[in-house]
Parts: C-alpha cells; structure tokens; sequence
C-alpha cells in the first residue's frame, strides 16, 4: 500500500515529467531541423535521369519559432546539399497567432531569394498563404500577398502550371496544383472552395517526360493518375505530435492515411514532408522539424 509521503512522491516525480516533456515539446524539437532522404523507384523514371531535389514545407515565418536567422540558416542548408532543383510547397506565413512578432512576406522571401540551385527555385502556395490574405478571400482571387513576395524575388510560382526543365539533355516536368482549401466561409464565396485544377495542370504537360507534381495538401493524391511519377505535399506537419506511432490531430479528411513519409498506392508514389514549422502551437513531439531529400534515378 502507498504512503502518503510515497504518494507526494510518485504526484511530484509526474510533475517534473509534464513540466520536462512541455518544455521538450515547447521549447526544444520544434527548433529541430533534420535531412530526411528518400530514394523511391519509381515506375518509368528514365535510367539516365539522376536527379537531386530538396524540399522545403511548411516554414511558418514568425518570431520567436522561425525568425528570419533560422531561415537563414535554412537556406544555407539547403544550398550545402547541392541539388539539382529545389522545390517549397507552400505556407510560408505564421499560421498561429501564439508569437512575439510578425516576419512579413517581404522580409522571408527576401531570405528565400538566397535559394540557389542550377535548375532552378519552384514553389506553390498553401492554405494559410490564402486565409491570412484577407484581401484576396473578399476578392474571390489571387495572387496573394505570398506568392507575390515570392515572385518578386526571383521565385516562379506554379498554379495549376507546369514547366519543363533538362537534366544533361534528360526532360522532365514540374508541375504545381492550385491549393485545395485556398477559400475559407469568411471568402465571398461563403463556403470552403479550393481553386485546385488537376486536370488543367496535367494539360499543361506536352510530352512524355517525367512529372514531379507539387501539392501543398496530400488529400488529392486518390485521384493523381499516374501520368504523374510522384506527388510531393506538406500540410500535415507529420502531426506534429506521433505518440509511438499515433498521431491524434491531423489536418486532412484521409485521418493518418496521408500524415507522414513515403506512401505507396497501386503504383503511385507520395511523399509527404513533416515540414519545418509550426502550424496553430508551436508545439513538436517524437515529429521533428525536416529537410526532404530525394535522390531519383
């Protein structure tokens, strides 16, 4: 039979743990940052083609969790790896009100700008780049501020586009979807309305070449034919909390079918970013902050 002093005990002791694991979760792993390498064998990728691609998610600009000198670090990083493209999948804005201050879409994107990669820096934008911009959810349109910021720094964003780049002679295809829930019920549409078009960025591809499809949220990957060699997404933060392999809140109608990693379905490939910031808290646990790696070919 427990004692009371025991039982003050054992209550302390549980204590101390709560307190240790919110200050690990708070303070520690959301400033994290780990490569994570992925080497899919995808179906009719050209032998010759040897590509490297590095892929940013999900950095959430503001201050205290991501300042402008993390960015920076970021960026450095980034261009340590050498790859032969570098993509970003969107939401580069804070997406929580839980910070000490603002970093506007001027000053991060002037940070991006440093991107450095000899085919080139792509990118498409995510949800919390369309709600945050309340001039565009009343005029029912873009570009929003974040792409605009992005654009104006050397950085070509693809929306519902593709375009076609080479490799040592070697084509392939980059192509961005339009985000998936870009207008909230405060838009002047009054519903949740993506502006999305699979199909119309498909049609933008004129040959047989590979096609790398960026998509800020993995919910559309059911209906990605496989024309496309390999879905790249964000959105999901991995969970940002994996409790031994439960993630409990995961933004997306597929539950966890989509939350993390590399997802094979009748031959389709995703590959899905815990990305680097954080999104409604700043809180991380057992689900590291990432750089993607892929090697291709």
């Amino acid at each position: 039979m427990i004692t009371r002093r025991g039982f003050f005990k054992l209550v302390g002791r549980a204590m101390l743990a709560g307190m240790a694991l919110g200050t690990y979760s708070f303070g520690i792993e959301p400033f994290f940052r780990f490569n994570t390498t992925y080497r899919p064998q995808l179906p009719g990728w050209p032998e010759g083609l040897k590509l490297k691609v590095a892929v940013l998610a999900d950095i959430h600009a503001c201050n205290p969790w991501m300042g402008l000198s993390r960015i920076r670090n970021i960026v450095d990083v980034t261009n340590a790896l050498e790859a032969d493209v570098i993509l970003l999948l969107g939401d580069y804005v804070a997406g929580t009100t839980l910070v000490t201050s603002q970093v506007t879409s001027p000053q991060w994107a002037e940070v991006l700008a440093g991107l450095k990669a000899p085919l080139g820096v792509f990118a498409v934008m995510g949800n919390h780049d369309w709600w945050d911009d309340f001039g565009a959810q009343r005029r029912g349109h873009g570009p929003v501020i974040a792409s605009q910021a992005l654009t104006s720094n050397g950085i070509y964003v693809l929306e519902n586009d593709a375009i076609r780049l080479e490799k040592n002679g070697a084509p392939f295809w980059i192509a961005g979807l339009g985000d998936q829930l870009a207008f909230t019920r405060r838009s002047r549409y009054k519903v949740w309305k993506g502006i999305d078009d699979l199909d119309g960025t498909l049609a933008k591809v004129t040959d047989d070449a590979p096609i790398i499809l960026m998509a800020h949220e993995p919910d559309i990957f059911p209906k990605v034919p496989d024309r496309f060699s390999l879905t790249l997404s964000g959105h999901t933060h991995g969970g940002q909390v994996n409790l031994f392999g439960w993630t409990p809140l995961v933004p997306s109608r597929f539950g966890s079918r989509f939350v993390y990693g590399h997802i094979v379905e009748e031959g389709r490939h995703l590959i899905v970013s815990a990305g680097l910031g954080n999104s409604i808290l700043p809180v991380r646990f057992m689900r590291p902050p990432e750089i993607v790696v892929l090697d291709l070919g």
